[in-house]
């Protein structure tokens, strides 16, 4: 179990905070707004409201002893700029700000953000893969170069091991997982036979993930 604070109760934030906290995680939230604090309190750990620009407000939240920050705050880049300063200062471990244009991301980069998230264009992105190959069943981009997906075995690979198909060489692609109904096969050796129904799931680079959704 982590413990999370969530600052900013719009959408996106309101949406994180009680997943994480479905999940079993803790999750203190806040907000400068008491309608969006009391929205919450029922669906998550602890809920406050406070101008988190201030130092000592976030000290009262408890944000030296979270595991991860994130803020979620509006498009005012200069609040968002200064919460993540803040929060860098008081030694949380990592912090995630949601940023809504580059020099957004930029700024939140440089001032020392550990990752700097845009909720809209990722869900797009998602929505588009999936869309477009229904053979995708989730997506994930890591990086601008690096992407991770779930999709549907290929069928010409049933019935064949990792070792005979030569994944790795032939198409510079990482099977880190099998999903085969409830169970996950976690690193699965050059041993381990592909079944129809399997799912895989895929670690490479964009372009290489690309040449991949063809099969």
């Amino acid at each position: 179990m982590k413990t999370f604070l969530v600052i900013g109760l719009g959408r996106f934030g309101t949406s994180l905070a009680e997943e994480l906290c479905a999940l079993g995680h803790e999750v203190v939230a806040a907000d400068l707004c008491e309608e969006r604090v009391q929205a919450v309190a029922d669906k998550v750990t602890h809920a406050a409201a406070g101008d988190c620009r201030e130092a000592e407000v976030l000290q009262a939240l408890g944000a030296r002893n979270v595991d991860c920050a994130v803020v979620a705050t509006g498009t005012d880049v200069g609040v968002s700029a200064l919460i993540t300063l803040n929060l860098k200062e008081l030694g949380v471990p990592q912090v995630v700000s949601k940023a809504h244009s580059e020099l957004h991301r930029r700024v939140l980069e440089k001032i020392g953000a550990d990752r700097v998230v845009f909720p809209e264009q990722e869900m797009a992105l998602r929505l588009a893969q999936n869309l477009a190959n229904d053979q995708i069943l989730n997506y994930i981009e890591l990086s601008g170069e690096y992407s991770l997906l779930e999709r549907r075995l290929p069928a010409g690979w049933r019935d064949k091991t990792l070792a005979q198909l030569d994944i790795r060489a032939k198409y510079r692609l990482n099977i880190i997982a099998v999903r085969r109904g409830e169970e996950f096969i976690i690193s699965p050796g050059g041993h381990t036979e592909l079944k129809a129904g399997d799912n895989l799931l895929v670690l490479g680079a964009v372009e290489d993930i690309e040449r991949m959704e063809t099969l």
